[in-house]
């Protein structure tokens, strides 16, 4: 029974994918679903695609990372500027929603690196680079320096801080507190459209889909196990020859692309980019909605999020003084009730009565016998 519920979990993404991409823009055709769901909906998925990097880097490695919402809101920024750029203009090319913050003595100038960002291509290629550059930069001095466990988030925690409050900052002209804003306009084409709003819904799924494929390969191949074997005894893996290292900078720049890809489907649905978003608050949020799915088994991840984001979208909007308490017991429900999560309590639920349910289960040795037979004589 446990077999059948861990194959038929590898299915029910794909399932949901498919009712997302075919069954729901044929409702929306049929004037069943209305169009603010299906942009609401759009942005859960670019959420989904950030808690899937989390699942890799938390679930699969071990890593605890609290800035992934600083990248998510790098790729955020950095298609709000290609948006901006080619939105509505005055003085010199200055997009409206800088111009306060972009003025000089003398006229109006562009800032040196919003020029980059004119340009789809380099747009994208930048919002997935700069998170995974500045993640990889960040990852080896850390790593390398053995830091690890509460350490590691703690730092991560702190450098979120910083930016937010550097992003915060009129003098970097990037909108300050109010970021970019009203963007709704890309040359002619309106984001606000109808038609515009199905289609980038259609493709944030469409990419969580491909992301999801991506994720799954590699967590079933050897450098999946390598992962695993990094969160459960990096130093016996160290011990067998293996650069850990290596791995986890590898692990951590995905995670934090996969963040900043997540960023640029967001603003394009959400039309407004602000520092909040890279605030400490959100960077927990997205690890509670791994937590609540089910972290190390990708599926959990991307329900987590759609889960405890529709949560927070239906009780916000009816009963907004309840949410600190939903959010309070979810906190306190996944750490004592089930820690597995979502996908672990139903595979308890399901499960036989006999079988025991293991949230990690066993892997192969990544090692070969005698070396594994080496290292257990060490350890005695």
């Amino acid at each position: 029974m446990l077999k059948n519920n861990r194959a038929a979990m590898t299915y029910i993404p794909y399932g949901f994918l498919a009712v997302a991409l075919i069954v729901v823009p044929i409702l929306y055709s049929l004037q069943l679903v209305k169009i603010e769901t299906i942009n609401l909906w759009g942005r859960f998925a670019a959420y989904a695609i950030v808690a899937l990097g989390i699942d890799l880097v938390w679930g699969y490695t071990g890593i605890l990372s609290l800035c992934q919402a600083m990248f998510f809101s790098f790729g955020a920024y950095a298609m709000g500027l290609y948006i901006a750029l080619h939105g509505r203009l005055v003085g010199d090319g200055i997009p409206e929603c800088l111009n306060f913050v972009s003025s000089d003595v003398g006229g109006f100038q562009m800032p040196w690196f919003w020029k980059p960002f004119k340009y789809f291509p380099f747009a994208v290629m930048l919002g997935m680079a700069l998170p995974g550059m500045i993640a990889a930069v960040f990852g080896f001095f850390a790593f390398r320096s053995r830091v690890r466990g509460v350490y590691f988030s703690i730092i991560t925690q702190a450098t979120t801080l910083a930016f937010f409050m550097l992003f915060c900052l009129n003098s970097i002209r990037m909108g300050g507190t109010n970021g970019l804003s009203s963007l709704t306009l890309v040359d002619n084409l309106s984001l606000t459209e109808h038609s515009v709003q199905l289609w980038l819904y259609i493709i944030s799924f469409a990419v969580l889909g491909a992301v999801f494929f991506l994720c799954s390969f590699l967590v079933k191949s050897r450098l999946g196990r390598i992962l695993v074997a990094i969160r459960d005894n990096e130093s016996r893996l160290r011990f067998s020859g293996y650069k850990t290292t290596s791995f986890k900078v590898f692990v951590f720049a995905l995670a934090a692309m996969l963040a900043g890809l997540g960023g640029m489907l967001f603003v394009s649905q959400e039309h407004s980019i602000t520092p909040d978003k890279m605030g400490v608050e959100l960077s927990i949020m997205m690890v509670v909605w791994v937590a609540f799915g089910g972290r190390g088994t990708l599926t959990g991840a991307i329900f987590g999020a759609l889960a405890v984001n529709f949560m927070y979208n239906q009780l916000t909007s009816s009963l907004p003084k309840s949410w600190p308490f939903v959010q309070g017991a979810l906190f306190i429900g996944v750490v004592l009730f089930f820690p597995e999560g979502l996908i672990g309590l139903w595979r308890k639920l399901t499960a036989d009565r006999d079988t025991h349910f293991k949230a990690r289960p066993s892997l192969p040795p990544i090692a070969g016998s005698e070396e594994e037979a080496g290292i257990e004589q060490v350890k005695a």
